[in-house]
């Protein structure tokens, strides 16, 4: 009885050992972080700062600025936001939901992490894209007048 239960551990340890090393290695955006200059409307415009994550073909992206304040008090989730990044390797992506902070009037924006499909290879920009968030039914739009920095997410 003992050289069976020894056999089926070895046996177990082989194959999980075996099913690792052909796992998939998992997906990694670079950069994680970018800097755009975005112009807003009556949201004011200036530098804001993207962050994305990864987790095979599911992305978000949270857009943050300081230049780019909320006229009014908006409670949390209020926000439904849609940002559609320019995709040099195929279409555009997008990204949306209705993700967001409680802001004070006057408060840096903050909206995401917004989720997304993406797919091996894309190399997603700001930079002839938009952030279109629609907030007590007025659409403000976000756009950019050049490529991000360090450079486009690429997934």
């Amino acid at each position: 009885m003992k050289r069976i239960t020894t056999g089926a551990a070895l046996a177990a340890g082989a194959l999980a050992a075996t099913a690792l090393a052909f796992a998939p290695s998992a997906a990694a955006v670079t950069p994680t972080t970018a800097t755009v200059t975005a112009s807003c409307g009556i949201f004011g415009g200036g530098t804001a700062t993207l962050t994305a994550t990864q987790t095979g073909t599911a992305a978000t992206l949270t857009l943050t600025s300081s230049a780019i304040t909320t006229p009014l008090a908006l409670s949390a989730n209020s926000i439904a936001s849609t940002l559609t990044m320019s995709n040099s390797t195929g279409a555009n992506r997008v990204f949306s939901g209705t993700v967001n902070p409680a802001m004070a009037a006057g408060s840096p924006v903050t909206v995401g992490p917004l989720p997304g499909t993406v797919a091996a290879g894309d190399s997603l920009d700001f930079y002839k894209g938009s952030l279109k968030m629609v907030i007590f039914g007025v659409t403000v739009t976000c756009t950019s007048s050049a490529a991000q920095s360090p450079g486009p997410f690429v997934f």
